[in-house]
């Protein structure tokens, strides 16, 4: 029995339904009830848990063989990150006590970075974990290639593709879900002592006009990337309702700066194997 958490999202639903397809046993654990008829329909044992609820988390992990920690998406989080501190030291807690034999938590490029920035939420939550007894994996996964759906329908409509990610000739890590999927089911059935930073990203950095490119050619017309200016930035991410837009900038700002980056270097990462093309044909099939 595999349980894990964040299964209504991409990487979680994708990695359930790889346990499933292999016959293996997966504990869905979802804060939602109300979403718990569609997994325990697919065969998976269901606990209904928050992650910053101690008591619960505790009883989703006990008696199971390993754990997948994914962590909610916090794009506007308070200054001091104070939400992604509950939700550690509720995770902390139910770990210590269930003891299961292995947790992979899926962390980020960058997660060593000491310049603050959005991504420190994921280094926060990795330092305290790095204090358990139990065998640990941080799965630090690049760029997500999915992101690119909130482009779809600029670039359908426009044909512009608008890009924090700048220069648009700098190259970025990137990966696929499906890849991050495959490599954590795999983690969750090895066996290690201590602890192990597996660095994953695709088998080619993709630059934004790259990525404009490939999405034309699946949109069937021109698309280009344009930058963002960054002097624009705070106000617009202010008019679409953040509060704290500063964390979010500064990944950004690491990305195109190049100080997130993995902590072995571009060499040092293990490469997926799903094409960006790939990515962008399901997303607009989908």
């Amino acid at each position: 029995m595999f349980a894990i958490t964040g299964i209504t999202g991409q990487v979680g639903g994708q990695l359930a339904g790889v346990l499933l397809g292999q016959g293996l046993k997966v504990r869905a654990v979802l804060r939602n009830e109300g979403k718990a008829v569609t997994w325990a329909a697919q065969g998976c044992e269901i606990a209904i848990a928050a992650m910053d609820d101690a008591a619960a988390l505790r009883a989703a992990f006990t008696g199971v063989e390993a754990v997948f920690v994914l962590l909610p998406s916090n794009f506007d989080p308070v200054p001091g990150f104070g939400e992604v501190a509950r939700l550690r030291d509720a995770l902390v807690e139910a770990l210590r006590a269930a003891m299961p034999p292995r947790v992979v938590f899926l962390s980020t490029i960058g997660a060593q970075a000491r310049e603050e920035n959005l991504l420190t939420q994921l280094q926060i939550v990795e330092r305290a974990l790095a204090e358990l007894p139990m065998p640990l994996a941080f799965l630090r996964a690049a760029w997500f290639m999915e992101n690119t759906a909130m482009d779809i329908e600029s670039a359908r409509q426009s044909g512009v593709v608008q890009s924090f990610l700048q220069p648009a000739d700098k190259p970025v890590p990137m990966v696929a879900t499906a890849d991050i999927a495959a490599v954590a089911a795999e983690l969750l059935q090895e066996r290690w002592t201590g602890l192990r930073v597996v660095e994953l990203e695709g088998s080619a950095r993709i630059t934004p006009h790259e990525l404009a490119a490939t999405l034309g050619r699946v949109l069937q017309r021109e698309v280009k990337a344009e930058a963002v200016p960054r002097g624009s930035w705070e106000d617009l991410f202010r008019a679409q309702g953040m509060a704290n837009p500063g964390p979010r900038m500064r990944m950004l700002d690491g990305f195109n700066e190049g100080w997130i980056e993995f902590e072995s270097g571009p060499g040092g990462s293990r490469k997926g194997t799903t094409s960006l093309e790939t990515v962008l044909r399901g997303l607009v099939a989908g």
